[in-house]
């Protein structure tokens, strides 16, 4: 066996959440370049296809849930769904997520909560959902999509990072629970080039900046993530669980600095 081969996850199959486009779809193509079955799901359905379209060219199956992944029991049905399409589940990867940034007094109970619910308690639900199916077989692998303003503070991300953060601790307490079977790990993503980032990638200007502010002087790309992704969900990243990867291009404070003046 060569280094290569532990990167390999023939006969395995996966989970990917907000897999129509940017960091999820990335992912989901990545893990089936790998070897993997994958289920893939988000809202749109036209996205999702060309996400499949893309998985079948390396000769994988993919298997579309259109759903409002906002929504625990449609996410929570994912894991059945894999059972369902495959036969089994080793992988999932918490892609889904987000929360717009708001001034600290804008910020409501209401949105701090909702920012929670969209990005930890889904993770949640497939999670403890997809593990009792992989603890059928030989265990799994959980990525969750973490952000660097689950580590690092600046003005108007509070909700956000908030949720991120919690996500990250999160991992750490669930790596402990689920350990030795099932790894759970996460990325702290920086700014990458998705349709997130458009009004930065259309204002050359504003895409400078961001770069400047980065250490690694550029935005990430998805295939950033997606390797990341990769190696935590495979034996090459056997040895890690409760780990948080860096994958941010060396951020120390966000790079995006808001508007916000002093109240």
């Amino acid at each position: 066996m060569t280094i290569l081969d532990r990167f390999r996850i023939d006969g395995q199959v996966a989970v990917v959440t907000g897999a129509g486009r940017g960091i999820g779809a990335a992912s989901a193509l990545a893990l089936a370049e790998a070897g993997a079955e994958v289920v893939i799901s988000a809202r749109t359905e036209d996205q999702l296809k060309e996400t499949a379209r893309q998985v079948e060219a390396v000769g994988r199956q993919a298997h579309l849930v259109v759903a409002d992944l906002n929504e625990v029991d449609q996410v929570r049905g994912l894991a059945d769904a894999a059972k369902a399409a495959f036969g089994r589940l080793d992988i999932v990867v918490n892609n889904v997520g987000g929360t717009m940034p708001r001034t600290y007094l804008d910020t409501s109970v209401g949105f701090l909560e909702r920012a929670f619910h969209f990005n930890v308690s889904t993770a949640h639900a497939l999670s403890t959902s997809a593990v009792p199916i992989m603890l059928e077989n030989d265990g799994g692998s959980i990525v969750n999509i973490a952000s660097v303003v689950g580590k690092v503070a600046g003005r108007g991300y509070l909700a956000y990072g908030t949720a991120k953060g919690a996500l990250i601790h999160y991992t750490e307490l669930a790596a402990e629970d689920l350990a030795p079977r099932v790894r759970m790990n996460a990325i702290a993503v920086g700014s990458i080039a998705t349709s997130a980032l458009d009004i930065v990638m259309s204002n050359d200007e504003m895409r400078t900046g961001i770069e400047q502010a980065t250490p690694l002087r550029r935005l990430g790309v998805t295939d950033d993530i997606a390797a990341a992704v990769l190696y935590l969900a495979s034996p090459a990243g056997s040895y890690l669980t409760g780990a948080v990867l860096d994958v941010h291009g060396g951020l120390q404070q966000p790079n995006m600095s808001l508007p916000i003046p002093d109240l």
